[in-house]
């Protein structure tokens, strides 16, 4: 497959990646250092679905016309009723879903992600579901030792999010910290900015 573009929905009264909480500046950084063109999705603070989908459709839309988009690829990897909304949604333009890890076990997955060189931070914790002073470290192998059993390896059931800020697939490594740890409409998010940015 040739990957287009990388596809990420931000959120205009804060200037970040919605439910990530992670700067604007970053993602940039993260494209440069993969080489594939950034399309952004904006929303405002606490959109509806409907909008989500309204902007999704007129990005989506540009993409299919100018450079014959087949297929969208998403990192789902179980939540049944997540996949069956994406189908739909996405045949309605006419685009097919590719789901590459799903089905894959998780604890596995993590596992590999870790042990091929990939770099990640907690960015975001719910903590209904996991302890809020896992947010801000990095997912790491003793992170995935410590976290309780009822928390999935991946985050999938919404645990956690992640940044990654370096692995194989990168040409360089992003140099960042992480900064205050802030709870906000019911989650906790680390604050991760450039090393030798302001923060």
């Amino acid at each position: 497959m040739e990957i287009k573009a990388l596809l990420t929905t931000l959120t205009k009264d804060y200037n970040r990646i919605s439910m990530h909480g992670v700067r604007r500046e970053l993602l940039f950084a993260q494209a440069r250092s993969l080489g594939i063109p950034l399309e952004e999705i904006w929303i405002p603070s606490k959109a509806t679905n409907e909008i989500c989908e309204a902007q999704t459709i007129k990005s989506i839309t540009k993409w299919r016309e100018s450079e014959n988009l087949s297929s969208i690829v998403f990192g789902d990897l179980f939540l049944e009723d997540i996949r069956i909304y994406r189908e739909k949604f996405l045949r309605t333009l006419g685009l097919e879903c590719i789901f590459p890890l799903w089905g894959k076990d998780t604890r596995e997955l993590a596992k590999f992600f870790v042990e091929s060189g990939f770099e990640a931070i907690i960015c975001t914790v719910d903590p209904k579901k996991l302890d809020p002073s896992f947010c801000g470290r990095e997912f790491d192998s003793e992170f995935l030792s410590e976290i309780p059993s009822t928390a999935d390896p991946c985050g999938e059931n919404g645990e956690f999010h992640t940044f990654v800020f370096d692995g194989p697939i990168f040409k360089e490594k992003l140099d960042v910290k992480v900064g205050q740890v802030v709870s906000r409409d019911g989650f906790y998010f680390a604050d991760i900015f450039p090393k030798f940015g302001t923060g």
